[in-house]
């Protein structure tokens, strides 16, 4: 049996969860894993944006995606996804690949666990400077117009999350 092609377009605030479960979601079912901090990263220590990046990570990483769409490879998109524009992107690179799109918005109820994380955690990625808990409640962060499977990791293990993510494709 053949599995649906997918774009698994992630969402949700620094320090919910995100990546580890886009991590473990896309290892357990064969998915290219996009995760814009790496290409972020990658792209300041290019030399080429050392401060504002705006969007050419989200850039960068539409292309990939669709690339590997057409390859018939299923994307999990790891990103904040803070608004309409880049949610609506990652849904248009999905339909325009002919992938199902699923839109997924992580978030961590428990607040004072929240910032527990955020205040604890430490990057993976060389040289990026992780958000502080002031800057994640000050920041942007539009809510949600439309229909998307949220995922809540305040008691709930990455494998549980990952489990309810299947069950719900």
């Amino acid at each position: 049996m053949t599995r649906p092609l997918l774009l698994i377009a992630f969402s949700g605030l620094p320090g919910t969860g995100k990546s580890t479960i886009a991590r473990a979601l896309a290892g357990s079912i064969g998915a290219v894993w996009l995760r814009i901090d790496t290409i972020e990263q990658a792209i300041r220590r290019s030399g080429i944006l050392r401060d504002r990046i705006d969007d050419a990570g989200y850039r960068a990483a539409y292309g990939v995606a669709a690339d590997n769409l057409r390859l018939g490879l299923s994307v999990v998109a790891d990103c904040v996804s803070d608004c309409a524009l880049t949610r609506d992107a990652w849904r248009d690179v999905g339909v325009d690949a002919g992938a199902r799109v699923v839109e997924v918005e992580v978030v961590c109820s428990d607040r004072a666990e929240h910032r527990r994380r955020v205040e604890t955690r430490s990057s993976e990625i060389v040289g990026l400077d992780l958000p502080t808990w002031a800057e994640i409640e000050a920041g942007p962060y539009e809510p949600w117009d439309r229909h998307r499977l949220i995922i809540d990791t305040a008691r709930s293990s990455p494998d549980n999350c990952v489990a309810t993510m299947l069950a719900a494709f």
